[in-house]
């Protein structure tokens, strides 16, 4: 297997990391990535294989388990409830109980919302040149999720700051002090949930807060910790990647001067997926072996990390003709950047929703839009997202 090495941080690979897939897929479907230490699979096929397979999951062996810094205490009381970070069987309850609630009748219901929080935020675009990302793709999903939970809209901006202290725990610019401000956010975020479950555990209303409460599955309902937990990753998860893949998506639709056409109707769910795939929010996810597998020509042993590369598997020539090429009146192809499997994305439906009625009405109301500064890319991998995107309307 070949060995490469590049490091996650450095700035040409923030700016643009398709160079290094693409050259790493020169060896393969897989390759050993050095600074992580840890096979990463970047062809379709093994990327989706390996999601769906049984014998990966998402926890760590608990024969292989390590026992975390003091300091880190608040985050991972958080984390040891989450969906995201969980296996069978206390995955299938937690999630069997969420998607009771988080139906789609109810992510439907919010179409209307969506639209009219849509046209606030643009009306309040200033003149000149400004930045999108604070203007719209960052505080209309906050504000959804706001909504669809039931909790206050205006602490929408301290949620982002919350969230975004605890997110930068998956970044490879990991430091102690990212540490300290994560453990900080968990903590003040957690506390405020809770006092906001007690609430609603006291006066239900008809948000998904009360109906996570009320939820139940062969008589299991949440504990107040799975359900604090619950509200968090939704916030945390939900607004990360619908972000990231607004902003990313605006930029490829206004680099490659995409025809209105591609807002119609008709046109917009290919549009979206094109979005989703060309440059998704999220390039790694990772996978511990259970067993000993055989992939390929490598065998995984119990307890090996393998590292799966979505945005790659995105560019895959396979599946995708020109994969490199922006074209968003391809036909639809399932892609990598939702997962696959036990631990496909809940929110998958949500985020496509709020790109499929943003991305027209932006352009509708915007139809001058254009990039007045290169953009440039966040330090936040194994996310993909923008710093900022300054334009002009």
């Amino acid at each position: 297997m070949k060995r490469l090495t590049q490091p996650p941080t450095d700035p040409a690979f923030v700016q643009n990391p398709y160079s290094f897939y693409e050259e790493a897929r020169q060896h393969g479907a897989m390759f050993f990535w050095e600074d992580y230490d840890m096979v990463c699979a970047l062809s379709h096929a093994t990327v989706s294989m390996i999601l769906k397979d049984r014998r990966f999951g998402r926890e760590v062996p608990p024969e292989m388990a390590t026992k975390h810094p003091a300091h880190l205490d608040p985050f991972y009381r958080i984390e040891a409830h989450s969906m995201l970070e969980l296996e069978p069987p206390r995955h299938t309850r937690l999630r069997g109980l969420v998607l009771r609630a988080f139906t789609t009748r109810r992510i439907a219901a919010l179409s209307e919302g969506i639209e009219s929080l849509c046209h606030e935020l643009i009306d309040a675009f200033p003149e000149g040149e400004f930045d999108l990302i604070d203007a719209l793709a960052a505080p209309l999903p906050v504000r959804v999720i706001c909504r669809l939970l039931g909790v206050p809209e205006d602490m929408g901006p301290q949620f982002l700051q919350w969230s975004n202290a605890m997110v930068s725990m998956y970044q490879a610019r990991r430091t102690h002090e990212i540490e300290i401000a994560a453990a900080e956010a968990a903590q003040e975020f957690s506390d405020y949930i809770r006092s906001y479950v007690d609430q609603r555990r006291s006066s239900p209303g008809e948000d998904l807060i009360s109906e996570l409460i009320a939820a139940e599955e062969d008589g299991e309902k949440l504990s107040t910790d799975e359900l604090i937990t619950t509200c968090i990753l939704m916030l945390n998860a939900g607004h990360e990647a619908t972000v990231h893949s607004f902003g990313n998506g605006v930029k490829a639709l206004l680099e490659h001067e995409t025809p209105h056409s591609a807002y119609i109707p008709d046109a917009i769910a290919q549009t979206v997926e094109e979005v989703l795939r060309y440059d998704p929010p999220l390039h790694m996810f990772t996978r511990y072996a259970y067993e000993t597998i055989e992939v390929g020509r490598h065998t995984f042993q119990r307890g090996d990390q393998v590292a799966l590369l979505l945005a790659a598997a995105n560019r895959d020539p396979g599946p995708w003709e020109n994969p490199e090429d922006f074209q968003p009146q391809r036909p639809i192809k399932t892609n990598s950047s939702f997962g696959a499997g036990l631990h496909f994305c809940v929110g998958a439906p949500l985020a496509r929703l709020e790109l499929s009625l943003a991305l027209p009405i932006l352009f509708e109301r915007c139809p001058n839009l254009q990039i007045t500064q290169t953009p440039r890319y966040a330090n936040v991998y194994h996310f993909h997202g923008l710093e900022r995107l300054m334009v002009t309307r």
